[in-house]
């Protein structure tokens, strides 16, 4: 007897069956050309790593979370990378250290992890994303955010929503603008982030509290973080996410949120957060950061685009033509060069309807069932 639990896959953990595994396929591809358009040359870094070079290229990575084990050939500690951006800029401080600047990037491949979170169990994701290596710029801050917005177009997702934030902005304000002592930092942010008017004036950042109210639709958020009093310290963000706002365009939902720093441990004084109509929870996210190690700033998105997947109505009607035994090879191989897909029979005992077919060969033509 078979024991039934030989079949089971552990938590987090899902096969991906037609069509919606066709369904991803045609998103991937779809994201992919929409990066290749722009410029972004593709990479395919290996699965596994050694952990210690992972977690050095940039803040934020938790080896925690990543599978690790023992490399049986050089004894030393390998993990199942958690994060693809990590490995990109690997590769740029490494093998393409001496390529042009600025340097454009693109991947696609899975992800592990060895426990999912409240709002996502998942613990295996597609994740596809692009990196602008050597800047930081306001442009091309612009320019990522635009692509990753066209991506996700492409892939079908409606409605997308875009919220901005500035990792840096505690930092930025207490060196000179609303100066806070080092300790108090860390206590600053952490009340920031709970929204907790409160907690802020406990730890002595009462002059912090504007920004919690400088979130919502970028319009009126905008205005109101111009209006916090900074000496001018805010000044060049202001600007830099107007001007970011202005190359996206009226088709997109805009929101800042100046104090979020979850997801964006590594950013530093842009980051953005991307959603879609219908879908739970983010689809991505992005901005600027530097790549530790080479010290070279950079900036880029990564789209997690599972989720998309579920929240869409997944139709893969693509028309199939069947072939019978005997058919014309020549008139299948022409229609497959136009884009059918072809079934061919096996035996005298297949069905086209049952094999999902729509039309059949006849006479070197496909005939609709």
């Amino acid at each position: 007897m078979i024991d039934p639990t030989c079949n089971l896959l552990p938590e987090g953990l899902e096969d991906r069956l037609p069509p919606d595994a066709s369904a991803l396929a045609r998103i991937e591809r779809g994201m992919l050309e929409v990066m290749d358009a722009h410029g972004y040359d593709f990479v395919r870094p290996p699965l596994i790593e050694f952990e210690k070079s992972m977690a050095m290229r940039m803040e934020g990575v938790q080896p925690r979370r990543m599978f690790r084990f023992v490399d049986p050939r050089s004894l030393r500690t390998l993990a199942l990378r958690s994060d693809i951006t990590v490995q990109v800029g690997r590769i740029a401080a490494t093998g393409l250290a001496s390529a042009p600047r600025p340097l454009r990037l693109c991947y696609s491949g899975p992800v592990v992890r060895i426990t999912g979170d409240t709002l996502d169990p998942r613990r295996e994701s597609l994740q596809i994303g692009a990196e602008l290596i050597g800047s930081d710029s306001v442009a091309a801050a612009a320019e990522i955010v635009s692509v990753a917005v066209e991506a996700l177009s492409r892939a079908g997702a409606t409605r997308i929503s875009v919220d901005f934030t500035l990792p840096d902005l505690v930092d930025t304000l207490a060196a000179e603008a609303l100066p806070l002592a080092p300790e108090q930092i860390e206590d600053v942010r952490r009340e920031l982030d709970g929204k907790d008017v409160g907690g802020l004036k406990a730890v002595g950042g009462e002059a912090y509290l504007p920004l919690l109210y400088a979130t919502g639709p970028f319009e009126d958020a905008i205005r109101r973080l111009s209006e916090v009093g900074a000496g001018g310290a805010l000044d060049s963000r202001i600007e830099g996410l107007q001007q970011i706002a202005a190359r996206i365009g009226d088709g997109v939902r805009l929101t800042l949120d100046p104090t979020e720093r979850h997801g964006f441990e590594y950013q530093s004084w842009f980051g953005f957060m991307l959603y879609a109509e219908g879908v739970r929870g983010a689809l991505g996210r992005g901005g600027t950061y530097h790549i530790r190690g080479a010290d070279e700033p950079a900036t880029g998105f990564s789209l997690f685009p599972d989720p998309l997947v579920e929240a869409m109505t997944v139709s893969e009607s693509r028309p199939s033509v069947f072939l019978p035994l005997g058919h014309d090879v020549a008139a299948a191989a022409a229609l497959r060069g136009k884009g059918w897909r072809t079934v061919a029979a096996l035996s005298e005992r297949e069905y086209p309807a049952e094999l999902g077919c729509t039309h059949c060969l006849q006479d070197a033509q496909a005939v609709k069932l």
